[in-house]
């Protein structure tokens, strides 16, 4: 649940800090689309980390949950920190590495879906 908190904050402090004190910067490199996807991504993920973590609590015997859970930080970590990186520097070639943080959010709900799926049957 910390982990969460503390994603949390992060977004909502990266995307004040964007929309207000790299205003100039993500406009001057034409990446603030790029730069409030990442937000939107961390946000939305950190959110699903929570509900998790709130799962976990309820449900201890749910370890499946601790997996999913890592490969969504995984996603924050690698998706939207090099948009981040690249919105603020330009470096271009880190859009090769932010798929791999996509592919690791798609496997997290994937595996959330299939562990889920298991818990039914």
């Amino acid at each position: 649940m910390q982990m969460a908190a503390m994603l949390g904050m992060l977004a909502v402090g990266i995307g004040a800090f964007g929309a207000h004190g790299l205003e100039p910067t993500l406009e001057a490199n034409g990446r603030t689309e790029t730069f409030e996807t990442a937000v939107k991504y961390h946000f939305y993920h950190s959110l699903a980390i929570l509900a998790l973590a709130i799962w976990l609590q309820v449900q201890p015997k749910h370890t499946f949950l601790k997996s999913v859970m890592g490969l969504l930080v995984l996603g924050i970590l690698i998706f939207s920190g090099s948009l981040y990186v690249l919105s603020l520097t330009g470096i271009n070639w880190l859009g090769a590495i932010t798929p791999i943080g996509g592919v690791a959010f798609i496997a997290g709900w994937f595996w959330l879906f299939w562990s889920a799926r298991k818990l039914q049957s």
